[in-house]
């Protein structure tokens, strides 16, 4: 099994959720810019030139973040990354899954472009971001993670997601609950040695 990521990009939750159910796989780098991988034409693995991508052993790919970690997390059900089938707290699962897919890693996603200033970036954080932060650390209020003292691989993306901040100059450090969340995140060994194999620092 491949996962085909960048570093800091949204293929660290997929790879917490490998790490989670200690799935053996490889990690292949992919330059942002020029499509390459050390195999060669990442187009060649997905047209969508976009990470993560999965290559299953069966040489099968997966796209889509958020399918990728249902996926990790339906084929590992005993780990328990998402609640059960028919269940109301797997629905509030996928509700904050595809959340962060749609309204924060989108939005945030406009903070990295190059064609946009930064006082534009500045202006639109502050109609599409800044209530999100406030949502999410509502939500977070007096729980561990998501769904209460139960991690998912919600809170792998979530926490994937949010760690962008820093880099595109949005301050969350007065979201107490979201800095929590973020901590205890960091204490997991499957984050640790996800942002460890990406050589990135946590915090």
């Amino acid at each position: 099994m491949k996962l085909y990521y960048s570093p800091g990009s949204c293929g660290l939750a997929s790879q917490i959720a490998l790490r989670e159910v200690g799935q053996v796989f490889e990690l292949i780098k992919v330059d942002f810019k020029t499509k390459q991988t050390i195999e060669g034409d990442y187009y060649k693995v997905t047209p969508k030139g976009f990470v993560p991508a999965l290559k299953l052993d069966d040489g099968d790919i997966l796209t889509e973040g958020a399918v990728i970690l249902q996926w990790i997390a339906d084929q590992n059900a005993r780990y328990g990354l998402l609640p059960e089938f028919g269940t109301r707290e797997r629905y509030t699962a996928l509700e904050w899954l595809n959340f962060v897919a749609s309204d924060l890693h989108k939005n945030m996603a406009v903070m990295f472009s190059s064609v946009i200033d930064g006082t534009t970036k500045q202006k639109f954080a502050q109609v599409n971001l800044i209530n999100k932060f406030e949502y999410i650390d509502e939500k977070l209020t007096g729980r561990d993670y998501v769904l209460g003292n139960r991690f998912s691989i919600a809170d792998a993306y979530l926490y994937n997601v949010l760690s962008w901040a820093p880099r595109v100059n949005l301050d969350i450090s007065g979201y107490e609950h979201i800095q929590k969340f973020m901590a205890r995140m960091e204490t997991r060994p499957s984050v640790r040695a996800s942002l460890e194999a990406e050589g990135l620092a946590a915090g």
